[in-house]
């Protein structure tokens, strides 16, 4: 990796990923610390954030890593207090927040680290949510519902997928219905993101995989959706041209930082893609197959993406810009490239879809919030022909 800043735009044109990065002006914290190494500056960041007593947010396997003891060392040296919260699940729940909270309240903290992927910083700020402005996750569903200041959060991913480091949504489930709900307020955004390529590493190939094809949908969803803007737009085309030439490379080589740094800096400018604008239906698609099927998030998001894009491009500026995107060849094709590199190629029927519950899908999927910013605008009818493309 070089020793030069870097912008956005530059992206495109392919150069190697340098150790610092300009351009994250876009997000609603305001300050990435981006390097190899960088998770021991959290005991820095926590103290000019004026934090005394740290609660952080990870799940069970993390906690017996590497990552969460540097990262406590790091908290523990700047002579701050730290307690660890340690059991998050993937896709986490209310039930998960009201275990976060209490170890919070008893804790007494004045700062949150949400270390790990999606489901730690979601966790983290559904925490922050109840513990700050009381009352229940179902109270902060739609946007800036939260009424009362909100504790400072650092966020520090180990995945490359989500880009939750960058947005100031949570995306929680209800425990008792299911439902996803996404919690969104610039005050739940975290202060600080801290994105270290080393801690990627250790990464199952298969968690690579799925965190990489969710990141790649996250460029390509927010390149096109009806919300999309020149800000948007700017990040969807840098996160995609980072994750399209890195996936391939981190899966060959784990070790390879550059392309490890080349995940990240996408996924998180990907994250600031949605930030700026919002998703369609791949992720509308993706959530019933991962309720009804237990299908793990990327998975669902990958088998669909493809047959999203083969719909979308019926528009004809849509096409344009997949082709913008994608100009030594078809976009499609090119997913299709990467779900076999993630040994992901799977229909819906390999995936144990039954076929007669293509139409309920369809209709929870078209209640997804999600749906609405799709390009091509779609009602359960229409999502019904996608699941049935996507099932043999």
């Amino acid at each position: 990796m070089s020793e030069s800043l870097f912008t956005i735009e530059s992206l495109c044109d392919g150069l190697e990923i340098p150790d610092r990065v300009q351009g994250f002006t876009d997000i609603p914290g305001g300050k990435v610390i981006f390097g190899c190494g960088s998770v021991v500056e959290v005991g820095v960041e926590a103290r000019a954030l004026g934090g005394n007593r740290v609660i952080i947010v990870t799940d069970p396997g993390l906690a017996k890593t590497d990552a969460v003891a540097r990262a406590v060392e790091s908290i523990e040296a700047a002579g701050i207090t730290v307690a660890v919260f340690a059991e998050v699940h993937e896709n986490p729940t209310t039930h998960d927040v009201e275990r976060c909270v209490t170890v919070a309240r008893e804790a007494d903290v004045d700062l949150i680290v949400g270390l790990g992927g999606g489901s730690s910083m979601d966790t983290a700020k559904g925490c922050n949510f109840i513990l700050t402005n009381g009352g229940e996750m179902k109270d902060y569903w739609g946007v800036d519902k939260a009424t009362k200041p909100m504790l400072p959060l650092i966020a520090i991913p180990t995945t490359s997928g989500t880009g939750s480091e960058c947005q100031s949504f949570a995306l929680i489930a209800d425990a008792d219905s299911h439902a996803k709900m996404a919690c969104g307020d610039k005050k739940a955004a975290a202060a600080v993101a801290i994105l270290d390529p080393e801690l990627t590493v250790t990464m199952p190939t298969a968690v690579t995989a799925h965190t990489g094809i969710d990141a790649i949908a996250h460029a390509l969803e927010t390149a096109v959706c009806s919300k999309r803007t020149a800000t948007s737009a700017k990040y969807s085309r840098a996160g995609w041209v980072l994750l399209d030439r890195g996936l391939a490379r981190v899966l060959e080589d784990p070790n390879d930082l550059e392309a490890r740094a080349r995940m990240q800096l996408g996924s998180a400018f990907a994250g600031i893609a949605i930030e700026n604008s919002m998703l369609g239906i791949a992720h509308s698609c993706a959530n019933p197959l991962t309720a009804h099927y237990s299908v793990v998030h990327g998975q669902a998001v990958g088998t669909m993406l493809p047959h999203v894009i083969n719909l979308n491009s019926r528009l004809p500026e849509v096409a344009a810009i997949y082709e913008s995107l994608c100009k030594d060849g078809s976009l499609e094709a090119r997913i299709f490239e990467h779900l076999r590199t993630c040994s992901m190629d799977k229909s819906l029927a390999d995936l144990g879809v039954a076929e007669d519950s293509l139409r309920l899908l369809s209709e929870e999927a078209a209640k997804q919030w999600t749906a609405q910013f799709n390009p091509v605008p779609v009602g359960a009818g229409d999502l019904e022909g996608v699941y049935r493309s996507a099932f043999a």
